[in-house]
C-alpha cells in the first residue's frame, strides 16, 4: 500500500490512497465471505455424510434423505439448500477432505467425536491434492462448484492451479473448461507458451465480482435486485420500466425482479416477470443498454421456453418476452411468442401487449432523460 510523507501528501495522493484502502479492504471483506461460505458447505456435507453413515435413524429416510432435509431446512428460511445443492455439499466434502485443515479450533470442536477419533474415509492423491489453504485462500465456493463437476481428479487439478495462478473469475473457468484447455495443454508441444497466451486474455477476479455470486448474496441475505443489476443506468431503467408497465393498464401484475431461474446447472436471472391478467399468461422482460445481438432472442427464448415447461398452470396461456435493446437514441423491441402457431392468438397478444412504438418512444425518453445516471 502506498505510503507518502506529509510534506509530499498531494491531493492526488490523497485520492489515490483512499482508492487503494478502498480496494484493500473491499477484497479483503470479499474474501472472508467466501471463506465462511464455504467452510460452512463444506460442514453441511460433512454433516450430511456423517448422518448416511452413522445416523442413528438414518434408515427411516433412506433414499429421500436430502428431499427430506431440504423440505426442512428451507422451512427455517437457510437459502441454498435444495437437494442439488445438498448433494453438491456432500460431494464437496468427498472431494476435498483436505479443508479440514482450514478449521480452527471452535468449528473443530463441532465435529463429532467419533469422526475425529476414526481415520479418513475419503482421501485424495497426495500428488494432486492441493492444500485445503490454497484452495479457500484462492479460489471462491462459485469456483470450486465448477469445479465439482469434473470427475477427473487430473483435469480438476489443473484447472484449480490455472485458475488460481491466473485469478480467473468463475465465468473464466467455465470458458477456459468449455475450450478444451486441459486437452489442448496435454496435446501442445509448447505448453508454457499456451499457457501464458491463456492468462495473457484470461478475465481476473475481482471483489465486485466475488460480491455478485448468486452464493454470496443469498448466504449474506441480500436480494438479486441488490446485486445483479449491471449498471447504475439499468437499475433506472427497470425500475421506470416497472412503474410504466403497471400504469399502461393493459393488465399487467409485477411478480418478481430479478427472478432467478434454474437451467441444468446453472442459473439464470430474468429482469422482470409480469402475469398479465387479461391473456392469462406470464410476460417475461429483458433490458439491454446495449446494441442489438442474436444472442439476446436465444436467451429470451430460453427464459420463455423455461417458464412454458416449469411455471404454466391449468389454465394459462404461453408465457411471452419481450426484449429491449438500446442503441444511443434507437430502440430495438422484439417480441418471443414461444409455442403459439395460431395467427389468430399471436395477433391477440400483440393487440393486449404494449405496442412497439409506445415502449420505443418511452425508453427513448428515459435515456435522454437519465443519460447522467451512474455517469453514463
Amino acid at each position: 500500500m502506498m505510503v507518502v510523507e506529509n510534506e509530499h501528501f498531494s491531493f492526488d495522493d490523497l485520492v489515490h490512497t483512499i482508492q487503494q484502502v478502498h480496494d484493500k479492504l473491499a477484497g479483503e471483506a470479499a474474501k472472508a465471505v467466501n471463506v465462511s461460505l464455504t467452510l460452512r458447505n463444506w460442514m453441511i456435507g460433512f454433516y450430511i455424510r456423517e448422518y448416511e453413515l452413522d445416523g442413528s435413524d438414518r434408515a427411516t429416510y433412506g433414499e429421500q434423505l436430502l428431499e427430506k432435509l431440504a423440505y426442512q431446512l428451507q422451512k427455517t428460511g437457510i437459502k441454498r439448500v435444495e437437494t442439488r445443492e445438498l448433494r453438491r455439499y456432500r460431494q464437496f466434502y468427498l472431494a476435498y477432505p483436505q479443508m479440514r485443515e482450514t478449521l480452527n479450533p471452535e468449528f473443530t470442536a463441532m465435529l463429532p467425536a467419533l469422526d475425529r477419533a476414526k481415520p479418513k474415509r475419503e482421501t485424495v492423491t497426495p500428488e494432486l491434492a492441493t492444500s485445503g489453504i490454497t484452495l479457500i485462500e484462492k479460489l471462491s465456493f462459485s469456483h470450486l462448484a465448477e469445479l465439482l463437476k469434473l470427475d477427473d481428479k487430473s483435469k480438476r487439478a489443473f484447472y484449480e492451479i490455472e485458475c488460481m495462478c491466473g485469478n480467473w473469475s468463475v465465468r473464466e473457468l467455465k470458458r477456459q473448461i468449455a475450450s478444451l484447455y486441459y486437452e489442448r495443454s496435454g496435446l501442445s508441444r509448447d505448453k508454457e507458451k499456451l499457457a501464458v497466451l491463456v492468462r495473457a486474455s484470461a478475465e481476473a477476479e475481482s471483489p465486485a465480482l466475488n460480491i455478485r455470486d448468486p452464493y454470496v448474496f443469498e448466504f449474506l441475505g441480500l436480494k438479486s435486485k441488490e446485486v445483479m443489476s449491471e449498471s447504475d443506468l439499468e437499475n433506472s431503467l427497470l425500475d421506470r420500466l416497472q412503474d410504466f408497465l403497471l400504469e399502461l393498464g393493459h393488465g399487467f401484475c409485477f411478480e418478481a425482479r430479478q427472478k432467478r431461474i434454474l437451467i441444468g446447472d446453472e442459473y439464470f436471472f430474468v429482469d422482470l416477470v409480469f402475469y398479465h391478467r387479461i391473456l392469462k399468461c406470464h410476460v417475461l422482460l429483458e433490458l439491454k443498454v446495449s446494441d442489438f445481438g442474436h444472442e439476446y432472442i436465444g436467451q429470451l427464448n430460453t427464459y420463455v421456453n423455461w417458464y412454458m415447461k416449469n411455471e404454466m398452470s391449468e389454465g394459462d396461456n404461453p408465457p411471452v418476452g419481450i426484449l429491449l435493446c438500446t442503441r444511443k437514441n434507437n430502440t430495438l423491441v422484439e417480441y418471443a411468442l414461444a409455442g403459439m402457431d395460431n395467427q389468430l392468438f399471436v395477433s391477440k397478444y400483440q393487440l393486449e401487449l404494449p405496442k412497439k412504438e409506445e415502449m420505443q418512444k418511452f425508453l427513448e425518453e428515459q435515456m435522454r432523460e437519465g443519460a447522467g445516471v451512474g455517469g453514463a
